[in-house]
């Protein structure tokens, strides 16, 4: 024989450090091996050896990703059908040249293309978009809009707090179901971990359908604690849409001690991109609960009223592509003049950072935008 393994000359130290050693050589090789971005692989590997034993912990409860596409199956989700046959119907029309594109939307024909492809946005006309450039804004838009419903309410975030801004949304939503609006919300259960029992409890007493997305409870931990729902969307009626970068906190009207002001960001929008807005709940609504959404009163009649184009792109481990990313790269090299981006935080990839780098080197006027103040540990 080529080797003579004696393990009973070992001590039970020994052996259980040799059953790590190879455990977490092949969770490395299964990092590598993964179709991961190459930071996150690079971040899990740096865990494992600076942090052998907790690192592999947390690698088994928050790092696998090998059950996602069975965990977000969308079999029997009616909503998709409709707009997926318009999607291909258009993508079809302007890789042919037979949709003629607005003049100022020409040089972003691929940017189009890539989005009708990658997830499915149908580029909607006949829409009014408004920018609520701060908490305030935003979330008295929203609330003024929540009590203009008569048919339906749907929001899904990814934090609501039991705080000032909570209760005002609580007390309108029992008050619109005691009317008769259908009020449906999705939480995300680890964003708003904190929004207690008793908030849940009385939403759901008087009517109010809540369902948290990828429940988490110890000591049941799994890879899905990993799958967090980081959408902020709210529509009512099928005609008014809201979406960005606030969530419903008191932080985000009055900031807090750390950061001071909170400079975020929404859009209002009404018109035809809400059905798609619409389409994104639809498809969370049928994963958290079972239930299809459709119908002319949830899916308006799309009009030919003039308006802003929009087309609404949604990116999440159920998504075949990095739909998100892709747009933001493409866009870049779409780029003739300046390219302006504002963010909370700034991570980006290395194609990115070589896009960005490319536009500036090539005349482009490039700006970023990040706090002086974070609220997170990293920038």
């Amino acid at each position: 024989m080529w080797f003579d393994w004696n393990f009973q000359n070992l001590s039970v130290w020994e052996v259980l450090s040799l059953i790590f050693l190879i455990t977490s050589i092949a969770i490395a090789i299964i990092v590598v091996l993964e179709k991961r971005s190459p930071f996150k692989t690079a971040a899990w590997i740096m865990v494992l050896v600076l942090l052998p034993v907790i690192g592999l912990v947390f690698y088994l409860i928050f790092g696998q990703e090998y059950r996602k596409n069975k965990i977000f199956s969308r079999r029997g989700l009616k909503a998709l059908g409709k707009y997926r046959n318009l999607t291909n119907r258009q993508l079809r029309n302007l890789q042919q040249k037979e949709f003629q594109l607005p003049a100022e939307l020409e040089n972003y024909r691929k940017l189009i293309s890539l989005l009708l492809n990658n997830s499915h946005a149908i580029l909607t006309s006949g829409n009014s978009v408004k920018i609520l450039n701060n908490g305030k804004k935003a979330i008295d838009a929203i609330f003024a809009a929540l009590e203009r419903a008569r048919h339906h309410i749907h929001l899904e975030y990814y934090i609501i707090e039991d705080d000032k801004t909570g209760n005002r949304l609580k007390e309108i939503l029992i008050r619109k179901r005691k009317e008769g609006v259908q009020v449906r919300v999705i939480i995300d259960d680890v964003g708003s971990w904190s929004l207690g029992k008793r908030y849940i409890h009385e939403l759901k007493e008087n009517g109010v359908e809540l369902y948290p997305f990828m429940e988490v409870r110890f000591p049941r931990l799994t890879g899905k604690v990993n799958y967090r729902n980081h959408r902020k969307i709210v529509i009512v009626d099928g005609d008014t849409g809201f979406t960005g970068g606030i969530n419903i906190a008191d932080r985000y009207i009055y900031g807090n001690e750390k950061v001071g002001f909170w400079r975020d960001t929404n859009i209002q929008i009404e018109g035809n991109a809400v059905a798609f807005l619409q389409v994104i709940f639809a498809a969370d609504w049928f994963f958290v609960k079972g239930e299809n959404l459709i119908g002319k009163d949830y899916f308006r009649p799309f009009t030919d009223d003039p308006g802003i184009p929009v087309q609404i792109s949604a990116s999440g481990p159920d998504s075949d592509w990095d739909s998100i990313a892709q747009a933001f790269f493409t866009a870049i090299t779409c780029a003739r003049r300046e390219i302006i981006i504002v963010t909370p935080y700034l991570m980006p990839t290395a194609s990115l950072l070589t896009a960005l780098k490319t536009a500036a080197l090539g005349g482009i006027d490039v700006r970023i935008v990040i706090p002086g103040k974070s609220d997170a540990l990293l920038p």
